[in-house]
Protein backbone atom coordinates (compact mmCIF):
# COMPACT_ATOMS: atom_id res chain seq x y z
CA UNK A 1 0.00 0.00 0.00
CA UNK A 2 1.40 3.65 -0.85
CA UNK A 3 2.18 6.36 1.65
CA UNK A 4 -0.70 8.31 0.41
CA UNK A 5 -3.41 5.07 0.43
CA UNK A 6 -2.21 4.69 3.99
CA UNK A 7 -3.07 8.72 4.94
CA UNK A 8 -6.23 8.05 3.16
CA UNK A 9 -7.49 5.28 5.46
CA UNK A 10 -5.95 6.93 8.21
CA UNK A 11 -8.29 9.70 7.48
CA UNK A 12 -11.14 7.43 7.31
CA UNK A 13 -11.00 6.92 11.33
CA UNK A 14 -10.42 9.90 12.06
CA UNK A 15 -12.48 12.56 14.13
CA UNK A 16 -12.97 16.20 12.79
CA UNK A 17 -12.47 18.98 15.12
CA UNK A 18 -16.20 19.75 15.33
CA UNK A 19 -17.12 16.04 16.75
CA UNK A 20 -18.92 15.88 19.66
CA UNK A 21 -16.27 15.44 22.00
CA UNK A 22 -17.14 14.70 25.59
CA UNK A 23 -15.23 16.75 28.33
CA UNK A 24 -13.36 13.60 30.10
CA UNK A 25 -12.90 11.72 27.27
CA UNK A 26 -9.72 9.48 27.12
CA UNK A 27 -7.65 10.20 24.11
CA UNK A 28 -5.41 8.16 21.87
CA UNK A 29 -4.40 10.66 18.72
CA UNK A 30 -4.53 14.31 18.09
CA UNK A 31 -4.13 15.38 14.90
CA UNK A 32 -3.26 18.90 13.28
CA UNK A 33 -1.88 20.74 10.52
CA UNK A 34 0.29 22.94 13.16
CA UNK A 35 1.87 21.18 16.01
CA UNK A 36 4.66 22.97 17.73
CA UNK A 37 7.42 20.62 18.11
CA UNK A 38 11.03 21.07 18.57
CA UNK A 39 11.06 24.83 17.63
CA UNK A 40 9.06 24.25 14.63
CA UNK A 41 5.38 24.42 13.31
CA UNK A 42 4.20 20.90 11.28
CA UNK A 43 1.68 18.99 10.76
CA UNK A 44 1.54 15.83 13.05
CA UNK A 45 -0.08 12.74 14.73
CA UNK A 46 0.24 12.97 18.48
CA UNK A 47 0.19 9.22 19.89
CA UNK A 48 -0.95 8.96 23.47
CA UNK A 49 -0.90 6.10 25.62
CA UNK A 50 -1.69 5.59 29.09
CA UNK A 51 -1.81 9.79 29.36
CA UNK A 52 1.67 9.64 28.02
CA UNK A 53 3.27 10.79 24.14
CA UNK A 54 3.86 7.78 22.83
CA UNK A 55 4.66 8.46 19.44
CA UNK A 56 4.86 12.17 17.12
CA UNK A 57 4.00 11.08 13.81
CA UNK A 58 4.54 13.36 10.68
CA UNK A 59 0.97 13.91 9.07
CA UNK A 60 1.47 12.84 5.09
CA UNK A 61 4.03 9.84 5.96
CA UNK A 62 1.55 8.29 8.94
CA UNK A 63 0.24 4.69 8.43
CA UNK A 64 -2.62 2.99 9.96
CA UNK A 65 -0.08 0.51 11.37
CA UNK A 66 1.21 3.17 13.34
CA UNK A 67 -1.46 4.10 14.75
CA UNK A 68 -3.32 0.84 15.34
CA UNK A 69 -0.01 -0.05 17.29
CA UNK A 70 -1.31 2.04 20.39
CA UNK A 71 -5.07 0.47 19.82
CA UNK A 72 -6.03 -1.64 17.38
CA UNK A 73 -9.07 0.58 16.23
CA UNK A 74 -7.40 4.43 17.28
CA UNK A 75 -9.65 7.19 16.10
CA UNK A 76 -7.90 10.15 16.00
CA UNK A 77 -9.06 13.33 16.84
CA UNK A 78 -8.41 15.47 13.82
CA UNK A 79 -8.56 19.62 15.11
CA UNK A 80 -7.82 20.15 11.31
CA UNK A 81 -5.29 23.54 11.42
CA UNK A 82 -5.61 24.63 15.09
CA UNK A 83 -2.70 24.72 17.09
CA UNK A 84 -1.66 21.59 19.14
CA UNK A 85 1.23 22.65 21.61
CA UNK A 86 2.00 21.92 25.04
CA UNK A 87 -0.13 22.24 27.96
CA UNK A 88 1.33 25.67 29.69
CA UNK A 89 3.19 25.28 32.98
CA UNK A 90 2.55 28.60 35.16
CA UNK A 91 4.56 28.30 37.88
CA UNK A 92 3.05 31.42 39.88
CA UNK A 93 -0.14 31.14 41.10
CA UNK A 94 -1.65 32.22 44.24
CA UNK A 95 -4.75 29.63 44.93
CA UNK A 96 -4.90 30.54 48.81
CA UNK A 97 -6.21 27.15 49.84
CA UNK A 98 -7.30 26.58 53.04
CA UNK A 99 -7.65 29.64 55.17
CA UNK A 100 -8.20 32.43 52.90
CA UNK A 101 -10.60 30.20 50.26
CA UNK A 102 -13.03 33.13 49.89
CA UNK A 103 -10.16 34.70 47.74
CA UNK A 104 -9.48 31.25 45.83
CA UNK A 105 -9.57 27.68 46.05
CA UNK A 106 -7.96 24.62 44.34
CA UNK A 107 -11.80 23.72 42.08
CA UNK A 108 -11.96 27.37 40.88
CA UNK A 109 -8.50 28.63 40.67
CA UNK A 110 -7.95 25.05 38.40
CA UNK A 111 -11.05 25.16 36.73
CA UNK A 112 -9.63 28.50 35.79
CA UNK A 113 -6.56 27.00 34.57
CA UNK A 114 -7.92 24.50 32.20
CA UNK A 115 -10.03 27.26 30.95
CA UNK A 116 -6.56 28.66 29.71
CA UNK A 117 -4.79 26.22 28.26
CA UNK A 118 -2.84 25.53 31.57
CA UNK A 119 -2.46 21.89 32.58
CA UNK A 120 -0.06 22.78 35.32
CA UNK A 121 0.21 25.44 37.56
CA UNK A 122 2.72 25.56 41.31
CA UNK A 123 0.94 27.21 44.03
CA UNK A 124 2.37 29.82 45.86
CA UNK A 125 3.37 29.68 50.11
CA UNK A 126 1.25 32.62 50.73
CA UNK A 127 -1.67 33.52 50.99
CA UNK A 128 -3.18 30.53 52.15
CA UNK A 129 -3.57 30.21 56.24
CA UNK A 130 -1.17 28.38 57.50
CA UNK A 131 1.07 29.25 55.06
CA UNK A 132 3.74 25.79 53.27
CA UNK A 133 6.52 27.06 55.69
CA UNK A 134 6.31 24.00 57.39
CA UNK A 135 6.21 19.81 56.87
CA UNK A 136 2.96 20.00 58.86
CA UNK A 137 1.64 22.70 56.68
CA UNK A 138 2.82 21.05 52.97
CA UNK A 139 0.86 18.14 54.11
CA UNK A 140 -2.20 19.55 55.21
CA UNK A 141 -2.06 21.71 51.65
CA UNK A 142 -1.57 18.81 50.15
CA UNK A 143 -5.12 16.99 51.59
CA UNK A 144 -6.76 20.34 51.17
CA UNK A 145 -6.32 19.87 46.95
CA UNK A 146 -6.43 16.23 46.65
CA UNK A 147 -9.58 15.72 44.91
CA UNK A 148 -10.24 19.33 43.63
CA UNK A 149 -7.98 20.06 40.63
CA UNK A 150 -9.42 19.80 37.34
CA UNK A 151 -5.38 20.07 36.17
CA UNK A 152 -2.19 18.82 37.55
CA UNK A 153 -0.60 20.63 40.81
CA UNK A 154 2.54 21.21 42.78
CA UNK A 155 3.45 23.71 45.24
CA UNK A 156 6.26 25.78 46.24
CA UNK A 157 7.33 25.51 50.36
CA UNK A 158 8.34 29.19 51.90
CA UNK A 159 11.39 30.56 53.99
CA UNK A 160 10.72 32.65 56.85
CA UNK A 161 13.10 33.74 59.75
CA UNK A 162 12.51 31.03 61.36
CA UNK A 163 12.27 27.76 59.28
CA UNK A 164 15.49 27.10 57.93
CA UNK A 165 15.39 23.32 60.13
CA UNK A 166 12.20 22.44 58.03
CA UNK A 167 13.53 22.80 54.41
CA UNK A 168 15.29 19.69 53.55
CA UNK A 169 12.10 17.83 54.92
CA UNK A 170 10.35 19.68 52.54
CA UNK A 171 12.37 19.24 50.04
CA UNK A 172 12.64 15.01 50.18
CA UNK A 173 8.45 15.29 50.94
CA UNK A 174 8.28 16.62 47.28
CA UNK A 175 7.85 20.66 47.42
CA UNK A 176 9.40 22.49 44.38
CA UNK A 177 11.21 24.94 45.61
CA UNK A 178 10.87 28.20 47.82
CA UNK A 179 9.76 31.59 48.33
CA UNK A 180 11.35 34.39 50.05
CA UNK A 181 10.39 38.24 50.69
CA UNK A 182 13.08 41.18 50.80
CA UNK A 183 10.06 43.30 51.88
CA UNK A 184 6.70 43.11 53.56
CA UNK A 185 4.75 40.34 52.46
CA UNK A 186 1.40 41.67 52.36
CA UNK A 187 0.24 39.19 55.14
CA UNK A 188 1.40 39.31 58.80
CA UNK A 189 1.62 35.01 59.16
CA UNK A 190 4.69 35.38 55.85
CA UNK A 191 7.19 38.18 57.43
CA UNK A 192 10.64 38.44 55.27
CA UNK A 193 13.53 37.46 55.47
CA UNK A 194 16.77 39.36 56.70
CA UNK A 195 20.12 38.84 55.81
CA UNK A 196 21.36 36.10 58.62
CA UNK A 197 18.20 34.65 57.65
CA UNK A 198 19.07 34.37 53.82
CA UNK A 199 22.59 32.61 55.01
CA UNK A 200 20.88 29.94 57.18
CA UNK A 201 18.57 28.84 54.49
CA UNK A 202 21.12 29.03 51.53
CA UNK A 203 23.34 26.53 53.96
CA UNK A 204 20.36 24.56 54.08
CA UNK A 205 19.83 24.37 50.31
CA UNK A 206 23.11 23.96 49.39
CA UNK A 207 23.74 20.47 47.30
CA UNK A 208 20.12 20.02 47.17
CA UNK A 209 19.47 21.04 43.75
CA UNK A 210 16.53 22.88 45.26
CA UNK A 211 15.50 26.62 44.04
CA UNK A 212 15.12 29.72 46.25
CA UNK A 213 12.69 32.38 44.63
CA UNK A 214 13.14 35.84 45.26
CA UNK A 215 10.04 38.63 45.78
CA UNK A 216 12.54 41.07 44.65
CA UNK A 217 12.19 44.26 46.40
CA UNK A 218 14.31 45.87 49.36
CA UNK A 219 13.28 49.01 51.05
CA UNK A 220 15.27 52.18 49.70
CA UNK A 221 15.05 56.03 51.14
CA UNK A 222 11.51 56.94 51.73
CA UNK A 223 9.84 59.19 48.73
CA UNK A 224 8.95 62.77 49.72
CA UNK A 225 5.90 62.26 47.08
CA UNK A 226 2.58 62.43 49.45
CA UNK A 227 0.19 62.76 46.62
CA UNK A 228 -3.45 62.07 46.04
CA UNK A 229 -3.65 58.40 47.21
CA UNK A 230 -6.06 57.93 44.08
CA UNK A 231 -3.46 58.52 41.54
CA UNK A 232 -2.07 56.04 40.63
CA UNK A 233 1.60 57.89 40.27
CA UNK A 234 1.43 58.43 43.97
CA UNK A 235 1.62 54.40 44.08
CA UNK A 236 4.25 53.96 41.75
CA UNK A 237 6.58 56.63 42.95
CA UNK A 238 6.22 54.42 46.35
CA UNK A 239 7.85 51.91 44.94
CA UNK A 240 10.27 53.21 42.97
CA UNK A 241 12.90 51.04 40.10
CA UNK A 242 15.75 51.09 42.92
CA UNK A 243 13.88 48.72 45.12
CA UNK A 244 14.24 46.04 42.53
CA UNK A 245 17.92 46.82 41.93
CA UNK A 246 19.15 46.97 45.37
CA UNK A 247 17.04 43.67 45.90
CA UNK A 248 18.51 42.09 42.64
CA UNK A 249 22.05 42.92 44.19
CA UNK A 250 21.26 40.93 47.25
CA UNK A 251 20.17 38.01 44.97
CA UNK A 252 23.19 37.85 42.85
CA UNK A 253 25.62 38.03 45.86
CA UNK A 254 24.22 35.16 47.73
CA UNK A 255 23.44 33.24 44.19
CA UNK A 256 27.26 33.67 43.41
CA UNK A 257 28.40 33.11 47.06
CA UNK A 258 26.61 29.67 47.28
CA UNK A 259 26.29 28.62 44.10
CA UNK A 260 22.58 28.06 45.09
CA UNK A 261 20.10 28.28 41.92
CA UNK A 262 18.10 31.79 42.39
CA UNK A 263 15.19 32.99 40.69
CA UNK A 264 13.56 36.43 40.71
CA UNK A 265 9.99 36.28 40.60
CA UNK A 266 7.98 39.15 38.52
CA UNK A 267 10.63 41.40 37.66
CA UNK A 268 8.89 44.79 36.85
CA UNK A 269 11.70 46.77 36.19
CA UNK A 270 14.35 46.71 33.25
CA UNK A 271 16.57 48.61 35.30
CA UNK A 272 18.14 45.42 37.54
CA UNK A 273 18.64 43.32 33.80
CA UNK A 274 22.29 44.36 33.92
CA UNK A 275 23.37 43.44 37.35
CA UNK A 276 21.01 39.67 35.98
CA UNK A 277 23.36 39.73 33.18
CA UNK A 278 26.73 40.32 35.05
CA UNK A 279 25.89 37.38 37.86
CA UNK A 280 25.35 35.17 35.34
CA UNK A 281 28.45 35.41 33.49
CA UNK A 282 30.03 34.88 36.63
CA UNK A 283 28.33 31.52 37.06
CA UNK A 284 25.36 32.33 39.16
CA UNK A 285 23.19 29.36 37.98
CA UNK A 286 19.66 32.63 38.60
CA UNK A 287 16.84 32.67 36.45
CA UNK A 288 14.34 35.33 35.98
CA UNK A 289 10.44 35.61 35.19
CA UNK A 290 8.26 38.61 34.36
CA UNK A 291 4.31 38.46 34.18
CA UNK A 292 1.49 39.10 31.93
CA UNK A 293 0.79 42.56 33.72
CA UNK A 294 4.20 43.90 33.39
CA UNK A 295 3.74 43.04 29.51
CA UNK A 296 0.49 44.35 28.56
CA UNK A 297 -0.66 46.87 30.79
CA UNK A 298 1.28 50.55 31.22
CA UNK A 299 1.34 52.99 34.20
CA UNK A 300 0.54 55.63 31.56
CA UNK A 301 -2.88 54.36 30.78
CA UNK A 302 -4.40 53.66 34.43
CA UNK A 303 -7.02 55.44 35.55
CA UNK A 304 -7.17 57.37 39.08
CA UNK A 305 -8.81 55.14 41.41
CA UNK A 306 -8.62 52.20 39.08
CA UNK A 307 -7.10 49.57 41.83
CA UNK A 308 -7.67 47.19 40.11
CA UNK A 309 -4.60 47.69 38.48
CA UNK A 310 -2.81 47.76 41.92
CA UNK A 311 0.24 45.21 42.06
CA UNK A 312 3.79 44.67 43.70
CA UNK A 313 6.00 45.58 42.17
CA UNK A 314 4.03 48.01 40.45
CA UNK A 315 3.31 48.37 36.69
CA UNK A 316 5.68 50.80 35.38
CA UNK A 317 6.19 53.07 31.87
CA UNK A 318 5.71 52.05 28.32
CA UNK A 319 9.09 52.58 27.86
CA UNK A 320 10.19 50.34 30.47
CA UNK A 321 7.65 47.58 29.23
CA UNK A 322 9.74 47.62 25.67
CA UNK A 323 12.78 47.19 27.21
CA UNK A 324 11.09 43.60 29.19
CA UNK A 325 9.84 42.97 25.91
CA UNK A 326 13.23 43.21 24.20
CA UNK A 327 14.97 41.55 27.36
CA UNK A 328 12.69 38.58 26.28
CA UNK A 329 13.49 38.44 22.64
CA UNK A 330 17.36 38.29 23.56
CA UNK A 331 16.63 35.67 26.30
CA UNK A 332 17.84 37.72 29.63
CA UNK A 333 13.98 37.03 30.71
CA UNK A 334 13.61 33.02 30.73
CA UNK A 335 9.28 32.70 31.20
CA UNK A 336 6.30 34.75 31.60
CA UNK A 337 3.78 33.86 34.38
CA UNK A 338 0.48 34.89 35.49
CA UNK A 339 1.39 35.78 39.39
CA UNK A 340 -2.46 35.27 39.42
CA UNK A 341 -2.85 36.65 43.22
CA UNK A 342 -6.80 37.41 43.90
CA UNK A 343 -8.39 38.61 46.65
CA UNK A 344 -12.57 39.24 47.63
CA UNK A 345 -13.31 42.59 45.93
CA UNK A 346 -13.53 44.80 48.84
CA UNK A 347 -10.36 44.26 49.53
CA UNK A 348 -9.51 45.96 46.12
CA UNK A 349 -10.91 49.26 47.82
CA UNK A 350 -12.92 49.86 44.46
CA UNK A 351 -15.56 52.16 46.33
CA UNK A 352 -12.75 54.86 47.61
CA UNK A 353 -9.83 54.40 44.90
CA UNK A 354 -7.30 54.78 47.55
CA UNK A 355 -4.26 52.71 45.95
CA UNK A 356 -2.34 53.12 49.12
CA UNK A 357 -5.14 50.78 50.78
CA UNK A 358 -5.95 48.48 48.20
CA UNK A 359 -4.56 44.89 48.12
CA UNK A 360 -1.79 44.26 45.52
CA UNK A 361 -2.67 41.38 43.03
CA UNK A 362 -3.64 41.14 39.38
CA UNK A 363 -6.31 38.10 38.81
CA UNK A 364 -5.20 36.41 34.86
CA UNK A 365 -4.69 32.86 35.50
CA UNK A 366 -7.11 32.64 33.11
CA UNK A 367 -5.65 34.58 30.33
CA UNK A 368 -2.45 34.23 30.31
CA UNK A 369 -1.93 32.91 26.79
CA UNK A 370 -4.42 35.27 24.75
CA UNK A 371 -2.95 37.73 27.01
CA UNK A 372 0.96 37.21 25.81
CA UNK A 373 0.18 36.41 22.28
CA UNK A 374 -1.94 39.79 21.47
CA UNK A 375 1.21 41.77 22.46
CA UNK A 376 3.89 39.10 21.68
CA UNK A 377 2.64 38.36 17.77
CA UNK A 378 2.48 42.02 16.52
CA UNK A 379 6.35 42.35 17.64
CA UNK A 380 7.59 39.28 16.25
CA UNK A 381 7.35 36.31 18.36
CA UNK A 382 6.52 32.90 17.37
CA UNK A 383 4.50 30.30 18.63
CA UNK A 384 8.10 27.97 19.32
CA UNK A 385 8.57 31.12 21.76
CA UNK A 386 5.24 30.91 23.27
CA UNK A 387 6.34 27.17 24.56
CA UNK A 388 9.78 28.19 25.06
CA UNK A 389 8.64 31.12 27.54
CA UNK A 390 5.27 30.00 28.44
CA UNK A 391 5.38 26.11 29.06
CA UNK A 392 9.36 24.50 28.48
CA UNK A 393 11.07 27.00 31.42
CA UNK A 394 8.41 27.44 33.70
CA UNK A 395 8.48 23.58 33.48
CA UNK A 396 12.43 23.57 34.31
CA UNK A 397 12.00 25.93 36.97
CA UNK A 398 9.86 24.02 39.06
CA UNK A 399 11.59 20.00 38.47
CA UNK A 400 9.33 19.28 36.04
CA UNK A 401 11.22 19.44 32.68
CA UNK A 402 11.78 15.57 32.23
CA UNK A 403 7.33 15.29 32.39
CA UNK A 404 6.14 18.64 31.06
CA UNK A 405 6.18 21.64 28.89
CA UNK A 406 7.29 19.88 26.09
CA UNK A 407 5.74 17.15 23.40
CA UNK A 408 8.39 14.36 23.07
CA UNK A 409 7.98 10.89 23.68
CA UNK A 410 7.38 10.05 27.29
CA UNK A 411 6.17 13.38 28.25
CA UNK A 412 2.78 13.67 29.95
CA UNK A 413 -0.07 14.18 27.35
CA UNK A 414 -0.92 17.67 28.16
CA UNK A 415 -1.77 19.65 25.48
CA UNK A 416 -3.69 23.32 24.39
CA UNK A 417 -5.76 23.07 21.41
CA UNK A 418 -6.34 27.22 20.35
CA UNK A 419 -6.50 29.42 17.71
CA UNK A 420 -4.15 32.36 17.34
CA UNK A 421 -5.92 34.52 14.90
CA UNK A 422 -9.58 34.72 16.45
CA UNK A 423 -10.15 37.42 18.94
CA UNK A 424 -13.10 37.38 21.85
CA UNK A 425 -13.51 40.39 24.30
CA UNK A 426 -13.38 38.46 28.65
CA UNK A 427 -16.43 39.64 29.93
CA UNK A 428 -17.18 38.65 33.53
CA UNK A 429 -19.63 35.36 33.19
CA UNK A 430 -16.99 34.01 30.73
CA UNK A 431 -14.37 34.24 33.89
CA UNK A 432 -14.02 30.82 36.02
CA UNK A 433 -11.73 32.27 38.85
CA UNK A 434 -13.76 32.90 42.10
CA UNK A 435 -13.33 36.87 42.29
CA UNK A 436 -13.96 38.57 38.97
CA UNK A 437 -12.07 41.68 39.25
CA UNK A 438 -9.54 42.36 37.21
CA UNK A 439 -8.18 44.70 35.13
CA UNK A 440 -8.75 43.08 31.76
CA UNK A 441 -12.41 43.24 32.05
CA UNK A 442 -13.88 44.40 28.73
CA UNK A 443 -10.94 43.74 26.79
CA UNK A 444 -10.46 42.20 23.67
CA UNK A 445 -7.68 39.65 23.24
CA UNK A 446 -5.99 37.76 20.06
CA UNK A 447 -6.35 33.66 20.74
CA UNK A 448 -8.75 31.25 21.58
CA UNK A 449 -8.49 28.49 23.68
CA UNK A 450 -10.13 25.42 22.54
CA UNK A 451 -9.08 22.49 23.93
CA UNK A 452 -7.23 21.28 27.27
CA UNK A 453 -5.85 18.20 27.58
CA UNK A 454 -4.51 16.55 30.81
CA UNK A 455 -2.65 13.48 30.75
CA UNK A 456 -4.75 12.24 27.50
CA UNK A 457 -7.44 13.27 29.28
CA UNK A 458 -9.96 16.06 27.87
CA UNK A 459 -10.61 18.24 31.01
CA UNK A 460 -12.30 21.46 29.03
CA UNK A 461 -13.42 21.73 25.47
CA UNK A 462 -15.50 24.43 23.95
CA UNK A 463 -16.44 26.37 27.25
CA UNK A 464 -17.33 23.10 29.19
CA UNK A 465 -15.54 20.98 32.12
CA UNK A 466 -15.03 17.15 32.97
CA UNK A 467 -17.27 16.24 34.86
CA UNK A 468 -14.50 15.16 37.25
CA UNK A 469 -11.85 16.74 38.61
CA UNK A 470 -8.74 15.14 36.59
CA UNK A 471 -5.52 17.00 38.10
CA UNK A 472 -3.52 15.29 40.41
CA UNK A 473 -1.21 16.69 43.07
CA UNK A 474 2.55 16.81 42.06
CA UNK A 475 4.96 15.70 44.28
CA UNK A 476 8.53 16.76 42.93
CA UNK A 477 11.79 14.64 42.81
CA UNK A 478 14.83 15.76 45.14
CA UNK A 479 17.43 16.95 43.23
CA UNK A 480 21.28 16.73 43.39
CA UNK A 481 23.33 20.14 42.41
CA UNK A 482 26.32 18.90 40.05
CA UNK A 483 29.26 18.89 41.61
CA UNK A 484 27.51 18.86 45.07
CA UNK A 485 26.85 22.43 44.92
Amino acid sequence: MSSGSRALQFQRHSLSAEADMEPGSTLVAVRSTRVVLSGQVRPAVILIKDGKIHQVLPDGETSQDAVSEVTPHTEVWDVGDRVVMPGIVDSHVHVNEPGRTSWEGFWSATKAAAAGGVTTLVDMPLNSIPPTTTLAHFHLKLREATGKCFVDTAFWGGVLPDNQLELQPMIRAGVAGFKCFLIHSGVDEFPHVGECDLHAAMKQLQGTGSVLLFHAEQEVQPTSDHGDPKDYHTFLQSRPDQMEVEAVRTVTQLCLEYRVRCHIVHLSSARPLALIQEARQAGAPLTVETTHHYLSLKAEDIPAGATQFKCCPPIRGAQNQEELWAALKGGQIDMVVSDHSPCTPDLKKLDSGDFSQAWGGISSLQFGLPLFWTSASPRGFQLADVVRLLCRNTAQLCGLGHLKGSLEPGYDADLVVWDPERDFQIKEENIHHKNKVTPYLGVTLRGVVASTVVRGRLVYHQGSFSPETLGKTLLIPARTSPGGE
